[in-house]
């Protein structure tokens, strides 16, 4: 079986889907990795780093993809590279079938197999392949660097001969593993800090970092899936939690906003009442932009000034941190990998197991994902 990774095309993207270590473990299960020369370059490993774990560098990417029997990738492949590929060959990465359903179009044409790194279950056995956990914490734990870069004071408690300065106030909304490590972040820093999540069991975890947890009577409404997810609210349940925030804007220096739901545009929490109630100075990082964004007047990958409010919606932060980035994602993927894998280095897809199933949108052109059969659905209207 070859194993092909090819340099990631999409603009800004510096992460790397193998990284040497990785490699080297598979190569001792007998499979043959071939690594697109430069592919590891932004994420601090050479050809020569490849080499010496025993893989194999390729400067034809159109020949390495044409000859793939699997391909791992960050993120979805260009169509133009999709085209190389050859019928039944394996797709893995993030590859947001449920956001952007409609680009699976032509790897269904293609009669490829696809698994979306984004899909693997949150489950015991699944959590050394949890891509999407650990790119959050990159992402909570920069998002606190922006913040702290922008604000025009610093964030902890100093006694100084020329007086007190007191510590910035922080509130994040969504205790999920982004938020989480944002509040952690931020309170290494020296910020005092508190914390939304529509989820009353995310209390014990943001207590158990040293924030305060507000809370609000969502009336006993199911705010969280089987997975531990957060799901879709209703307007009365998102308008409590909206006030509540507004509250605790006015007080707030930095706002950091995480909340997202799969598929789904992600909720407005930060309303522009909330805004114009900050201080001048303040700032706001929206991690959600990708889905529409958490806070008004955000705009995708650009930064904006309200009344003084600096609104910041960074997109693909885990690119800017490509070393550790690529490092844990390398991990995640070749651990799921393996389960594709039998004792003699050939491929063996098992849809029945409970990591890999769960994970496959396509199975040699095939819609194998029910969510995912439905999101094509809904896109079709």
């Amino acid at each position: 079986m070859k194993i092909a990774v090819v340099r990631e095309a999409s603009p800004g993207e510096t992460r790397a889907a193998l990284m040497p270590e990785s490699a080297r473990s598979l190569a001792a299960q007998g499979v043959e990795v071939h690594i697109e020369s430069g592919a590891g370059e932004q994420s601090g490993a050479s050809d020569a780093d490849y080499i010496a774990a025993g893989a194999k560098i390729e400067r034809d990417r159109n020949a390495l993809l044409e000859s793939a029997d699997v391909l791992l990738c960050v993120n979805r492949p260009a169509d133009h590279d999709v085209a190389r590929l050859n019928s039944g060959a394996v797709v893995i990465g993030f590859l947001r079938p449920l956001d952007e359903p409609e680009s699976l179009s032509q790897m269904v044409e293609r009669r490829l197999t696809v698994f979306a790194m984004e899909l693997i279950p949150r489950s015991t056995r699944a959590q050394t392949m949890d891509a999407l956990s650990s790119m959050a914490t990159i992402v909570g734990y920069k998002s606190v660097l922006l913040a702290a870069d922008r604000l025009p004071r610093m964030f902890p408690l100093l006694m100084t001969a020329a007086g007190t300065i007191a510590p910035a106030k922080v509130l994040v909304l969504g205790a999920g593993v982004a938020g989480l490590q944002a509040i952690a972040t931020a309170r290494r820093l020296g910020a005092v800090v508190e914390a939304y999540d529509v989820r009353a069991a995310a209390g014990e975890h943001v207590r158990s970092l040293g924030a305060k947890f507000l809370q609000v009577d969502l009336g006993g409404i199911q705010t969280e899936d089987a997975g531990g997810y957060a799901v879709e609210l209703s307007d009365e349940a998102l308008d409590r939690g909206r006030a509540l925030i507004t509250k605790n804007a006015q007080t707030s220096n930095v706002i950091i906003t995480s909340a997202q739901v799969p598929g789904r545009r992600a909720p407005l929490l930060v309303t522009e009442e909330a805004v114009a109630g900050m201080k001048p100075g303040s700032v706001i990082v929206d991690l959600a932009g990708s889905t529409g964004g958490n806070c008004a007047g955000s705009k995708p990958g650009e930064n904006v000034e309200l009344n003084g409010v600096i609104i910041m919606s960074p997109l693909n932060l885990a690119a800017t941190v490509p070393v550790h980035a690529s490092q844990l994602y390398s991990r995640n993927i070749s651990a799921f990998l393996k389960l594709l894998i039998d004792d003699k280095g050939a491929l063996k897809i098992d849809l029945d197991d409970d990591v890999v199933g769960p994970a496959c949108v396509l199975h040699q052109g095939e819609v194998a994902n029910d969510r995912v059969a439905a999101a094509l659905a809904t896109a079709a209207r």
